[in-house]
């Protein structure tokens, strides 16, 4: 018994001792496994770190790339705020030089104090003490004491011109100047101390309740020695009877934008320059701003009988001879056409300062009958006064009054329809004396002279039949008019 209960025991012990061998091992494996799975979770945690940065770097580093991009934007855009800034302050600067140069010193003054915080800026606010110094030292011009001088088509090879025996190339010739004698002639006046002025410049004009417009003396301002002058030219039609002549043939609008003159030269080649009064004197104010007052240009002359500025835009130029075209030789024309490229023309001479008058239709003398004066105002008022918006300045054809220097009164007809027909400036032309100009409250009359302002007519003789462009070329225009 007692062997087989000690075998028992034995045998318990060695069950409890494999048992306890089991549970160390268990321990022993659970034990590994929990320090695997510590070690896989802390090489997780580890990479989930290291990922966890390199993105982080990675968006730190593009939320930063992006900020430079957008800061980089940011100052560009500064900077190109503060060029077109600067830009427009020097152009600025350069619009308030232009005016002061033409005597302008209010308006330039007025610029300049448009600017942003002008007054923290030394060099502006010395410009404007500058223009108030220069303006104080402006004195008032007689204006009644202003010459009007006045051109016709200038001629730009004389050998051509002089070389045809039309009787109307011949007329047209005479007292005309060359181009060379046109640009001398500014020069000699420049030296000489003229300033062109509008004729607006010599009166205030005063608009009523009612729409009614009166004038009185204007206020001329100008540095001591200086001459102020009117500009005008005659007939700017360019007419088919001087095509060929050696002038030129009609203004367009040059490669710059700016008006030019076309001119056809002996060899049939066509070229575009300075070629007529427009570019030559647009061209030398540009060089010489100080010869305008206030940026005034010239006046120039429209007539009707063979179009404006060159374009054949009269209704009877597209008609055929028989059909009562006296002008039908030279061709027929698409007046709807011609009158499309004039108006781009018309806007671009507005554009620069240049100021349109009637010089009558066709050339008929304003001292001719009532009935007729009449026609030939409201054929101009429908042919040319429609395609420049009218006009209140009347350059009389030809030159002569429809009065004598004594004021227009009601009692003359042709004033009061003229008057009528919205015309406030009327210019005739007495070459006998070196100025003369009368303003009154309803109208104002001025006389012009033709050749070189500098060298004063001794003739005596007045000039008011002076007709040489028109009447040579208009006859024609008179004839077809009493035709129609």
């Amino acid at each position: 018994m007692s062997d087989d209960r000690r075998r028992t025991r034995e045998e318990e012990e060695l069950r409890r001792r494999r048992r306890e061998k089991r549970l160390k091992e268990e321990r022993r494996r659970k034990k590994r496994q929990k320090a695997i799975l510590l070690r896989i979770a802390c090489v997780f945690v580890f990479v989930l770190i290291i990922v966890g940065i390199v993105f982080g770097v990675k968006g730190c580093s593009k939320r930063s790339k992006e900020r430079e991009a957008q800061l980089k934007v940011k100052q560009e855009e500064e900077a190109r705020k503060e060029a077109e800034k600067k830009q427009q302050s020097q152009n600025v600067l350069e619009q308030a030089e232009q005016m002061a140069a033409q005597y302008d010193y209010d308006g330039a003054i007025a610029l300049i104090k448009g600017m942003e915080n002008y007054e923290e800026n030394t060099g502006l606010t010395a410009k404007i003490t500058a223009y108030e110094k220069d303006k104080a030292g402006l004195s008032a011009y007689d204006v009644e004491q202003v010459e009007h001088i006045f051109f016709r088509s200038l001629i730009v090879d004389s050998e051509i011109a002089s070389a045809s025996e039309d009787e109307a190339v011949q007329a047209a010739n005479q007292n005309t100047m060359t181009i060379d004698e046109f640009n001398q002639t500014l020069q000699q006046m420049y030296e000489d101390g003229y300033v062109l002025v509008s004729i607006r410049d010599l009166v205030k004009a005063d608009t009523g309740d009612k729409g009614k417009v009166t004038f009185e003396k204007g206020k001329l301002m100008l540095p001591t020695g200086k001459k102020p002058f009117v500009l005008s030219q005659e007939d700017v039609s360019y007419p088919l009877a001087l095509s060929s002549t050696g002038r030129g043939s009609k203004i367009v609008i040059g490669e710059d934008g700016k008006p030019a003159v076309e001119y056809q030269q002996a060899d049939g080649n066509v070229v575009t320059g300075a070629y007529d009064v427009v570019p030559c004197l647009d061209a030398f104010i540009a060089e010489h701003p100080d010869f305008s007052y206030h940026g005034a240009k010239g006046i120039l002359g429209l007539t009707g009988y063979n179009g404006v500025l060159g374009y054949r835009t009269d209704e009877i130029l597209g008609k055929s001879a028989e059909e009562g075209n006296t002008y039908a030789d030279y061709g027929t024309f698409d007046t709807a056409s011609e009158i499309e490229s004039a108006k781009t023309v018309i806007q671009a001479l507005k554009d620069e300062g240049w100021e349109f008058a009637s010089n009558g239709y066709g050339g008929i003398s304003y001292a001719s009958t009532l009935d007729r004066v009449q026609a030939d105002a409201q054929k101009w008022s429908d042919s040319v006064g429609s395609l420049i918006d009218g006009s209140d300045i009347l350059l009389y054809p030809g030159g002569t009054d429809i009065g004598s220097w004594t004021d227009y009164s009601d009692d003359n007809q042709k004033y009061e329809y003229l008057k009528s027909m919205g015309f406030d400036f009327f210019c005739n032309i007495d070459n006998a004396i070196e100025f003369w100009l009368q303003i009154r409250p309803d109208y104002v009359r001025q006389a012009r002279k033709t050749g070189n302002p500098t060298q004063t007519d001794q003739n005596g003789e007045s000039d008011g039949e002076d007709t040489q462009n028109q009447d040579a070329e208009g006859q024609d225009a008179e004839n077809q008019d009493t035709e129609d």
